[in-house]
């Protein structure tokens, strides 16, 4: 019981201090319940190349955002419940070891953890709090999510638009589709369409990519959720910044090689009660500084 009540106190605490890292920007984390499992440094695959992201796991979300100031400061945070995940373990690359593929229905991305027993670790936990969700839910924890978001493909991986092949430069940039994860020029990507579990407005996807949303619409009229393709039929407009949305900040973060740490609960054999917070870290610097 007491190791319990202190667990109780030592959690919550954990918890504010991951609030308060993400400023008044970030979303309340703490409710009943919440149990914060870890908290660690992984390297995100994003348009421009891996960048090291603040990642803290919860036994229901996951939650990751972008790091301002190491252990004190983060921003962007995204919070992705643990039901709608799936894993996917891959061998690793030139710029990734240790990577895995996590996807969900609105954002699908590679990461990578420092050493192979770190990244077995945080699938391992992802995957059991995860099964312990369902669980807890009554479902089946192999329940299979369907309609994950593509995986966008890094811009240094093509020099030439995917579709047309025209070189990338100054006045011809990269854009992505949204359906697809393709890399793509602008005039290539004119079109616009809804694809609700990314986004609840239009966004581009490419000229290849619009005949199957044609295809999807007649076939969605037969599903539960066909009532909204209506909403899904491509537009082709000249307005380019009103719908678009980025996979993630695009500034250069600097490389930190920290380990993982795991929180145990009473229900652990292993457990012994601690606490890590320090006083100092409680709140983030201001911004401007």
């Amino acid at each position: 019981m007491v190791e319990q009540q202190i667990f109780t106190v030592q959690n919550r605490e954990r918890i504010q201090a991951v609030e308060s890292t993400f400023g008044r920007p970030g979303k309340m984390l703490l409710k009943p319940g919440r149990i914060l499992v870890g908290e660690g440094y992984l390297s995100k695959l994003c348009r421009r190349g891996p960048k090291p992201k603040a990642f803290f796991l919860f036994n229901d979300i996951l939650v990751y955002g972008r790091i301002m100031v190491p252990g004190r400061w983060n921003s962007r945070q995204k919070i992705i419940p643990l039901e709608d995940v799936q894993q996917e373990d891959l061998e690793d690359g030139v710029a990734m070891p240790n990577q895995w593929l996590i996807r969900t229905p609105r954002k699908s991305f590679y990461v990578s953890a420092a050493s192979p027993d770190e990244k077995n670790a945080w699938m391992g936990r992802i995957e059991q709090y995860r099964s312990l969700l369902m669980q807890a839910k009554g479902l089946p924890a192999d329940k299979a999510v369907e309609n994950f978001a593509a995986t966008w493909i890094p811009d240094m991986a093509s020099a030439i638009c995917m579709r047309c092949s025209k070189r990338f430069n100054v006045a011809n940039r990269r854009h992505h589709c949204r359906r697809c994860g393709y890399i793509v020029c602008r005039a290539c990507s004119k079109s616009r369409a809804l694809i609700p579990n990314i986004s609840s407005r239009p966004v581009r996807i490419c000229r290849v990519c619009v005949s199957s949303v044609h295809e999807g619409k007649e076939q969605g009229k037969q599903r539960a959720q066909g009532k909204h393709w209506k909403k899904n039929s491509v537009e082709d407009t000249t307005t380019l910044h009103e719908y678009e949305t980025s996979s993630d900040d695009e500034s250069c973060e600097e490389g930190y090689q920290v380990s993982t740490k795991w929180f145990k609960s009473p229900e652990d054999e292993d457990y012994s009660p601690y606490c890590y917070i320090k006083p100092e870290h409680m709140n983030p610097p201001v911004s401007g500084l």
